[in-house]
């Protein structure tokens, strides 16, 4: 058995799948494919494979993270991408299928790119300058014990703000892993809790999942 690790692209209308979709959406791919996959024993036997990190509906992503097992050792990567690529739905590919190098728990944050559309761009862009030089950015996040202020400032780390003619262009580290998972609505939402100029949030990608040093998860 080998343990493989591909990377996929979801964007445009595949943006919409949800992650429960997905994962029916992947368990026939996989049958498509006609691969060797490894499957669950016990009474109700399964394809096994698994996601590093759930991606928000609506959000596009070029870094997506798929584990599954294979039977069979002699088939070639290249093999095992063209395979699953000739059978992904629209708007899916897999970008590359590797062996799998780290445990998930060396997951620790996510690069995210977005744009805020608006008429005013440089006001909007002096909102965002004031909202991530506060000391503390207050959310309120739903957990399992029910919704919880929690201030994101310490986890966020803003790598650009531009102006272009028509919006305001972030790119910013969030955390993401096992213990502490941020996505950038929140960040949109306490944007929209400081500024009263008029927005929309669009084009938010996730680019890259990254271990706590800033390298690649592999």
């Amino acid at each position: 058995m080998i343990r493989v690790r591909a990377t996929f692209e979801k964007k445009g209308r595949a943006k919409y799948i949800s992650h429960l979709d997905l994962n029916r959406c992947m368990l026939r791919t996989f049958r498509r494919s006609r691969l060797p996959i490894w499957y669950t024993e016990g009474f109700n036997p399964h394809p096994y494979y698994s996601f590093a990190l759930a991606l928000s509906l609506g959000y596009e992503s070029s870094c997506e993270i798929l584990d599954f097992n294979l039977t069979d050792d002699d088939i070639s990567m290249e093999q095992i991408r063209d395979q699953l690529n000739a059978v992904m739905p629209e708007g899916m590919s897999i970008v590359s299928v590797a062996l799998q190098e780290q445990k998930i728990t060396a997951i620790a944050k996510a690069k995210y790119e977005f744009s805020l559309k608006t008429e005013d761009v440089d006001g909007l862009f002096e909102a965002v300058c004031q909202l991530t030089a506060a000391p503390e950015i207050l959310i309120e996040k739903k957990t399992k014990k029910g919704m919880k202020t929690v201030d994101i400032k310490p986890d966020l780390e803003v790598l650009s703000c531009e102006k272009s003619d028509h919006s305001v262009d972030m790119t910013m580290y969030l955390p993401a892993g096992t213990q502490t998972n941020y996505n950038p609505s929140l960040f949109i939402e306490a944007l929209k809790r400081v500024t009263e100029i008029p927005f929309e949030s669009e084009n938010i990608r996730r680019t890259a999942i990254l271990c706590a040093d800033n390298t690649p998860f592999k």
